[in-house]
């Protein structure tokens, strides 16, 4: 498949050294994880991270001055992409990729002073406190409270779907502060420290049976006051702008192409009658019809990330896409290995298991964890409903 991103020779070097960082410094343990999709724990990624700090790529998408990269966004992609085709983890995008820029936007300089190196070098781990058991998409319903008492606020609540908060340290969460306000207003955004009294994490057991996502339950947790950010009640432009930075980044450009080629291996494969999958004119212009639409995709993602400014409601455009795309290379990839891709919950102890080949055994788990890819960040459905109120629909 053709490489978009590779527009001048400056940008194909520019490929190039990254590929050689990133191979060259992925641990074989880590990658054989990946690869194999196997379960990732804490100290990988974290370890990955620290790697990348090391180089002086722990944030791609910071200005140096807050210590990042200054790489510009066709830099990042083209980083994004070798890292997954390398079977790098990908770096935990609450601190890097939300939490970060929102700091950057709308926090106090002692807020970025003090927490932004943290997320840089891997030593705090944040989560996202979003959606509630009655505010998923419509994310402006959230019961979530938040009352002023002194120089803190004391939280009462529930946040579910919270992402890795097993591993987390702190939590960005809106809670409401003015419960007679509009339900889009009377929000703030506030930081909390998951060790503080009042804070429990519950395990919510997932489709593919992976402890990935949680349920946080808030009983009168006190926040300092100086843990918000932005104006009290001013939380849900805090929360539109991180967002778009979510969506931005859920395309999955380089992971789409790394499974499109590990497709396109096992179309390959030689039946008992000497056929292979190859042969069969369905099946390939399913695969061609993916790789058209992956390109696409990586077209419109590189056209957007070169434009000014924050992400927009063309967001939601890649996040529709690119979820989807996905989900439709998860399925076809169940259907080439055919009865060989039904086990589930591999053991990752078995050594047995060969990165190069990529054992068939983890894709009905991969399969069964990717359908929440249009669910999670604003359904789908949100999303389009998001893109025609942008056309005027």
């Amino acid at each position: 498949m053709q490489r978009t991103l590779d527009l001048t020779p400056e940008y194909a070097a520019f490929r190039r050294d990254v590929r050689d960082v990133v191979r060259g410094q992925l641990p074989a343990d880590i990658r054989r994880k990946v690869l194999l999709g196997l379960r990732l724990g804490k100290e990988d990624f974290v370890r990955w991270q620290r790697i990348l700090h090391a180089q002086g790529w722990g944030a791609p998408n910071w200005p140096k001055e807050h210590g990042g990269t200054g790489w510009n966004t066709v830099q990042q992609a083209i980083f994004d992409e070798e890292c997954a085709l390398a079977g790098a983890p990908r770096q935990q995008p609450f601190g890097l990729k939300m939490l970060g820029p929102v700091l950057m936007a709308f926090g106090t300089s002692a807020q970025r002073d003090a927490l932004l190196p943290g997320i840089i070098s891997g030593d705090v781990w944040w989560c996202q406190g979003y959606s509630e058991p009655g505010a998923g998409s419509d994310l402006a319903s959230l019961k979530t409270r938040a009352v002023r008492d002194g120089d803190d606020y004391v939280i009462t609540g529930q946040k579910t779907w919270t992402t890795l908060a097993q591993y987390a340290d702190r939590m960005f969460c809106l809670a409401r502060t003015d419960p007679a306000a509009k339900p889009q207003q009377g929000i703030s955004f506030l930081l909390i420290d998951l060790h503080a009294p009042g804070v429990t994490v519950r395990p919510i057991i997932t489709l593919d049976g992976e402890h990935e996502v949680n349920e946080v339950w808030l009983d009168a947790v006190r926040v300092p006051v100086a843990n918000r950010v932005g104006e009290e009640n001013q939380g849900w432009t805090i929360a539109k702008y991180l967002l778009g930075h979510e969506r931005a980044n859920i395309a999955g450009v380089g992971i789409a192409k790394r499974e499109l080629a590990r497709l396109q291996a096992l179309a390959q494969r030689t039946n008992r009658d000497g056929s292979t999958l190859r042969d069969n004119l369905l099946f390939r212009t399913r695969v061609a019809q993916l790789e058209i639409d992956l390109l696409a995709l990586e077209i419109t993602q590189l056209r957007l990330l070169q434009r000014d400014g924050p992400p927009g409601p063309e967001s939601s455009m890649l996040k529709i896409l690119g979820s989807e795309l996905q989900q439709r290379i998860a399925e076809l990839l169940m259907h080439a290995a055919g009865p060989r891709a039904l086990p589930f919950g591999l053991d990752e102890t078995d050594g047995a298991l060969d990165v190069d080949t990529r054992s068939d055994a983890q894709l009905a788990t991969q399969y069964a964890n990717w359908r929440k890819l249009s669910i999670y960040g604003g359904s789908n459905e949100i999303q389009r409903n998001i893109l025609a109120r942008a056309l005027g629909l």
